[in-house]
């Protein structure tokens, strides 16, 4: 392995480098977007239950807060319960689009992986290919297996940006549709929440 990315060249290390990030964001965001960690199930029959108990206090909103980015969510618009209804639909939207942007964290980074993963690998196949031709520029070609075997070791760090470049792509397309689908749950929760809430003021007045 190691004689595999000393013969690339030095982009062979900002590759590999690119590559344990990918990793490392992937396997994150793939523990931290899992569904009912970010939008449980049971959630907001919880809140109802206990606003239908009137059992809802400062500590059982803060245990809401806590449990999820979901419950975060929710937690704003309870605190706001007792206003009008688009004073609480316009807290819950500002707190959706904070969530939202925590969820999305490092996606771009990825991304960025990505998108220059090949062109880094595209870069040592060029500084390859130019150290190859100067080398037998004075000489001339007396051997072609050298130009053949030079070639082949410019286009090893082509090979690793695309092996790296291609699974970071799908990855991020897939991680960005996960956060898409996760903010519309969060959304229409969020929105059964100012429903209930308004039901049960329309019910105490």
């Amino acid at each position: 392995m190691y004689e595999i990315i000393k013969s690339g060249g030095w982009l062979m290390w900002p590759i590999l480098l690119c590559s344990i990030l990918a990793t490392a964001i992937v396997f994150e965001r793939l523990w931290t977007l899992h569904g009912n960690k970010v939008a449980p199930e049971d959630l907001l029959s919880q809140v109802q239950r206990l606003i239908s108990e009137n059992t809802l206090d400062d500590y059982r909103l803060l245990v809401i807060r806590n449990s999820s980015p979901l419950g975060q969510i929710l937690a704003v618009g309870l605190d706001n319960r007792h206003k009008h209804r688009m004073v609480v639909k316009e807290a819950i939207e500002e707190a959706g689009r904070h969530v939202v942007h925590e969820l999305e964290r490092y996606l771009n980074t990825l991304g960025t992986i990505a998108t220059i993963t090949p062109l880094l690998g595209l870069l040592g196949t060029v500084f390859g290919m130019i150290k190859i031709f100067a080398a037998i520029t004075p000489r001339g070609i007396s051997d072609p297996t050298i130009l053949a075997n030079g070639i082949s070791v410019a286009l090893i760090t082509t090979a690793a940006g695309l092996t790296i470049g291609i699974p970071s792509l799908a990855f991020y397309r897939y991680l960005r549709g996960r956060v898409s689908e996760l903010t519309v749950t969060m959304e229409q929760e969020a929105m059964k929440l100012v429903e209930l809430m308004q039901n049960e003021r329309n019910s105490s007045a």
